[in-house]
């Protein structure tokens, strides 16, 4: 009766360290993964820092000012005054189609 009992705790000890034995490395395979990612969100917030950089470089108000001036005679780019603004009343949007009458008698004949 001991032997077995013996057996036994040997055997659940071998389960548990075969499990113990996978666990660690999908756990070391997990926290590879995890830097990978880590490395490539490092990689693109530095090149969205370099995408900002150049963005804010092109877009100097004096750069765009010798962009309006060169191409003046193409574009005719003036400055935005207020008085081109106008209330949302004012815009003249256009109106819904309209039903045809035939589809209208027959949506009145229905209940």
């Amino acid at each position: 009766m001991k032997s077995i009992v013996y057996l036994a705790c040997i055997l659940i000890v071998m389960g548990l360290a075969f499990w113990a034995y996978r666990e660690n490395y999908r756990t070391q395979a997990a926290m590879s993964e995890m830097s990978d990612i880590q490395r490539d969100i490092a990689g693109l917030r530095e090149e969205l820092g370099i995408l900002r950089a150049e963005w804010a470089y092109l877009n100097r108000p004096s750069r765009l000012r010798e962009l309006v001036d060169l191409n003046f005679e193409r574009l005719q780019l003036v400055p935005i005054e207020s008085g081109q603004f106008v209330d949302l009343d004012n815009v003249d949007y256009p109106k819904p189609p309209a039903e045809p009458a035939e589809d209208a008698a027959t949506n009145e004949d229905q209940p």
